[in-house]
């Protein structure tokens, strides 16, 4: 009498704990069929507050109505992202030593960098001017965005002969052989100097005494004193004049040679005339009387 008492107990719990379980499990499959909440936030009628896409900002804050929704201005405003609380944002303008890389749309906002020949420093958070590499240094990484220019310097058979933030180390030039004299080796700070003997100017004899018309005007002596060849300079400016008189002198002389190949040629043409029209005259036959 005392056993079916406690079977019939047991059954009663095995339905009681199934029951449960079945609840349970619908619970869950209705919150799994349920659509998710991006946002995170439901308007007071217990609605999924809806998010503002990108180029839209919000007008009006999800609570009490759903979200309101405006179209931002392109070049004015901008929206970057997924939103149910952001309105438009300004769009960011670049000024003073700013210059614009990409233009603000209604999705993305300006992006904007320093001007040329400056860069943005980490330090200051300001545009600053870029290095210029000084003489005998040539740049090794240029300077932009973040980067200040970074120097080296110039090695063997390389020069740099000016301060500059562009230009890197160049190569020396080299005198063709046989032909040019190097007069200066290339160094750090300049290029190798190269003459070409052939290239010269042409001195005049010694015993001519320069034109007067070899003077150009801001040239002429001032007086008739003859500078000492020991003063700096001087021998290089008198022989350029020299030759230039020199020069000038020729002139006539190839018009006067000139002037006698064509009058040779003439007469040659005249005389040659002349002959054979003599000669057909002397062939004529004479008449009998």
């Amino acid at each position: 009498m005392l056993i079916r008492p406690f079977f019939k107990n047991t059954n009663n719990r095995r339905r009681m704990g199934t029951l449960m379980l079945m609840v349970l499990l619908g619970a869950m499959g209705a919150l799994a069929a349920q659509e998710p909440c991006e946002s995170g936030q439901y308007t007071r009628s217990g609605e999924c507050c809806v998010q503002c896409q990108p180029g839209e900002g919000v007008v009006r804050k999800c609570g009490a109505k759903q979200t309101g929704c405006a179209q931002c201005l392109d070049s004015e405003t901008y929206s970057e992202n997924y939103s149910h609380t952001e309105p438009c944002l300004p769009c960011t303008q670049c000024t003073g030593l700013l210059r614009m890389v990409t233009p603000c749309t209604d999705t993305n906002d300006a992006i904007c960098a320093c001007d040329y020949g400056y860069y943005l420093s980490r330090l200051s958070g300001q545009c600053e001017p870029c290095t210029m590499c000084p003489l005998g240094y040539g740049v090794m990484a240029g300077c932009e965005g973040t980067h200040d220019t970074v120097c080296e310097e110039c090695m063997e058979d390389t020069f740099s002969d000016q301060e500059s933030s562009l230009d890197p180390c160049l190569p020396c030039t080299i005198c063709e052989e046989g032909v040019e004299l190097e007069l200066q080796a290339c160094t750090p700070s300049s290029d190798t100097v190269c003459h070409d003997p052939f290239f010269a100017s042409v001195s005049p004899p010694p015993s001519l005494g320069p034109s007067p018309l070899s003077f150009t005007e801001g040239s002429r002596p001032e007086s008739t004193h003859s500078p000492s060849p020991t003063e700096s300079g001087t021998t290089a400016s008198s022989t350029k004049v020299l030759t230039h008189g020199f020069n000038e002198n020729l002139i006539p002389i190839y018009c006067s040679i000139l002037a006698a190949v064509v009058v040779g040629l003439v007469a040659y043409i005249i005389f040659k005339r002349c002959g054979t029209a003599a000669s057909k005259t002397s062939k004529v036959p004479t008449t009998a009387q």
